[in-house]
């Protein structure tokens, strides 16, 4: 009988090697039905806009009949219509707060990626990208209490630079805005006075510089004025081959660039403490991230879902065509983020959107049938539930018969292929 049970240890072990994921591995939601067309709408935040514009064409490309509008409003013009169930789905860069969430029940929040914010300069004198800043320097400049750019504070930390005798020009966003709230979150989180006097949000009581709206309306500003700063998205400072400063990390060890391996470097570690995507955002964030090669300016963003998509879509056929391509998003698509300076998610984030999206339904009819062990993996792919199992009956504190039930209902729940 042992021998037996040993030969099944094996095959499952060997399975479980091959096949870490499971049989859900597989698992996707229905594809759009190819006999109808479906005109799917959203709204928000100018952050991603730059990845979901290519997810539009790269998706069409695949599915011909699935049309996608997605309007770049900004985060709070998203929340708004989202609230309103005037799209089928918004996006947002900050978490909505307790009082949107109460006025939006069951809304799930899906990452889609993650970005930085970066600070673009229209400095004659200084070179693309020479531009040096500490924490104190950039929350000052914005409070309207450094207001030159021979300041000390300046010079300090750009030795060699030309830095002319010139006033600053501060630019910000006039509209409710995700990448200010990533923004003034990290100013709250550098900077005590700014905490005190100005706090965090997508909109804020500047007290100074010139407003506009948009990342295209602060960097239209940055453009068009000399001796210029103001805060954007980084694939639309790339994008339009404007300059942007180095910030200083967190530890205060050295100025870093926003670059792919930066971002993603204040994004590690984060997925193991995520909330479900029902629950609150609110409190998480990447932004002045520990170590010594995080930028300090990063965060995720957003995919603002309804759990019952009955109240936002004319019929079942497109809110599975939705949730279709949503997941498409933070699987397949993740492969365009690159191209555009985002990284793309870690496994376990895409898992977290997974859940969430099994959790929709239409009328309370349920979308797509996604089944998961939840069983965290373990060494060599080999779920932990299996490793414990086999280690338990090795020491004799389960029973053959029960072993083998254990094996037998991994088999039949797809989580084991034989």
């Amino acid at each position: 009988m042992r021998a037996k049970i040993t030969s099944i240890l094996m095959i499952a072990t060997l399975v479980a090697i091959m096949s870490p994921l499971s049989a859900n591995a597989d698992s996707m939601p229905d594809a759009p039905d190819p006999n109808l067309e479906f005109n799917l709408t959203g709204a928000g935040a100018t952050f991603p806009f730059p990845l979901i514009d290519l997810w539009r064409v790269e998706y069409k490309n695949v599915y011909n009949n699935v049309n996608l509008n997605y309007q770049s409003i900004g985060s709070g013009g998203g929340i708004k219509q989202h609230i309103e169930k005037t799209v089928n789905f918004a996006a947002s860069d900050a978490p909505m707060k307790e009082s949107e969430r109460e006025l939006a029940p069951g809304t799930l929040h899906i990452p889609e990626a993650i970005g930085g914010v970066v600070l673009v300069y229209n400095i004659p004198e200084v070179p693309n990208k020479g531009l040096k800043l500490t924490a104190e320097v950039v929350s000052k400049i914005f409070l309207g209490e450094i207001t030159r750019w021979n300041d000390l504070a300046i010079t300090a930390a750009n030795p060699g630079l030309n830095l002319p005798d010139k006033e600053i020009v501060s630019a910000h966003r006039s509209d409710g805005s995700g990448t200010t709230f990533i923004f003034t979150e990290y100013l709250t989180t550098v900077s005590p006075t700014w905490d005190e006097k100005i706090g965090k949000g997508k909109s804020v009581p500047w007290p100074s510089g010139l407003a506009a709206a948009g990342n295209e309306g602060v960097a239209g500003i940055v453009k068009s004025t000399p001796y210029s700063i103001g805060y954007v998205e980084l694939a639309y400072a790339f994008q339009t081959g404007m300059s942007y400063a180095s910030i200083q990390n967190a530890d205060k060890t050295a100025f870093i660039e926003p670059t792919l391996d930066s971002i993603s470097a204040a994004s590690s570690g984060v997925a193991d403490s995520l909330p479900a995507s029902e629950k609150s955002w609110v409190n998480v964030s990447l932004v002045n991230a520990p170590g010594k090669d995080s930028y300090p300016i990063a965060s995720f963003t957003y995919l603002l879902v309804y759990d019952d998509l009955k109240q936002v879509t004319k019929n079942k056929a497109q809110a599975k065509a939705i949730i279709h391509l949503i997941h498409w998003m933070i699987t397949d698509g993740q492969k365009y983020s690159s191209s555009l300076l985002y990284v793309p998610l870690a496994d376990k984030v895409v898992e977290v959107g997974k859940q969430g999206l099994s959790k929709v339904t239409y009328g309370g009819e349920k979308l797509w049938d996604y089944k998961t062990s939840a069983m965290p993996a373990g060494d060599l792919g080999i779920p932990k539930w299996i490793r414990d199992n086999a280690k338990w009956w090795s020491e004799g504190l389960i029973t053959d018969e029960d072993y083998i039930n254990g094996l037998q209902y991994l088999i039949k729940e797809g989580i084991l292929k034989v």
